[in-house]
């Protein structure tokens, strides 16, 4: 596990996105694994810049994200379709049917999470995942739970979660109550891990996920035994850690 500490989250998202754009320029045509949440926007935003500086390419890239809320469509302003269509995919020459999201409007949730699957295999796996972390250590929207799961599957969302959430919405019973989520397993299968980590807030929980047990109660402790992950987090995310 490496881990390279910043001194604030500009730092941090540039760092990142260096990391990621090495990939893109040393594979032009890989698969990579994308994260939302506000953590990786200062990422984006510096692989957008880049890009029209004409110094990326994502033309034969192909991305796969973690995870979306079940019951809302791609062009509705809380989808993580659209999350990633404004902060990223609409800025750069990525192929938008090379962009896969898990299908939130399909009602049969086993026969959505086996498409994405099988999307995830027919693409030939991913490269590099990019992943944010949970205040819990969840990771996509693998909770603490009694075990890890495997594939990607749909999740009840944690009580914390829903009101997490529910400054984005007018109301919370808008608030959606499931998502579909790529499971551990199946993010424990990229090629490579980028966790990116900021502000003092996620200290405890950092330093649990570098030096505490593997437990699945912190989702993100199984990341301990991937052969090659790397962590970006700023001094804050990093003071409790040694």
């Amino acid at each position: 596990m490496k881990i390279y500490k910043t001194k604030n989250y500009d730092e941090m998202s540039k760092k990142a996105a260096h990391i990621i754009a090495s990939q893109v320029i040393l594979n032009p045509d890989c698969v990579l694994g994308l994260a939302t949440g506000s953590t990786p926007v200062g990422t984006y935003k510096n692989l957008i810049e880049w890009y029209q500086n004409g110094d990326l390419d994502f033309s034969q890239i192909t991305s796969c994200n973690l995870d979306e809320y079940r019951g809302l469509s791609g062009d509705n302003d809380q989808s993580y379709r659209y999350f990633m269509n404004h902060n990223l995919f609409d800025h750069i020459n990525i192929r938008k049917e090379c962009t896969y999201v898990p299908d939130g409007l399909d009602k049969d949730s086993d026969a959505a999470c086996k498409a994405y699957e099988e999307i995830i295999e027919k693409v030939g796996g991913i490269d590099l995942q990019l992943l944010g972390l949970g205040h819990n250590g969840h990771i996509g929207f693998n909770e603490p739970a009694d075990e890890f799961p495997k594939t990607t599957h749909c999740v009840d969302l944690t009580e914390s979660t829903i009101q997490a959430n529910k400054r984005f919405f007018e109301n919370e019973a808008d608030v959606p109550r499931q998502a579909y989520t790529m499971g551990i397993g199946t993010i424990m299968s990229a090629k490579k891990i980028l966790v990116v980590v900021s502000g003092e807030d996620k200290a405890e929980i950092l330093n649990k996920v570098i030096n505490g047990p593997i437990t699945p109660q912190v989702p993100a402790s199984i990341l301990q035994l991937h052969p090659d992950v790397t962590i970006v987090a700023d001094e804050a995310a990093l003071s409790k850690t040694k």
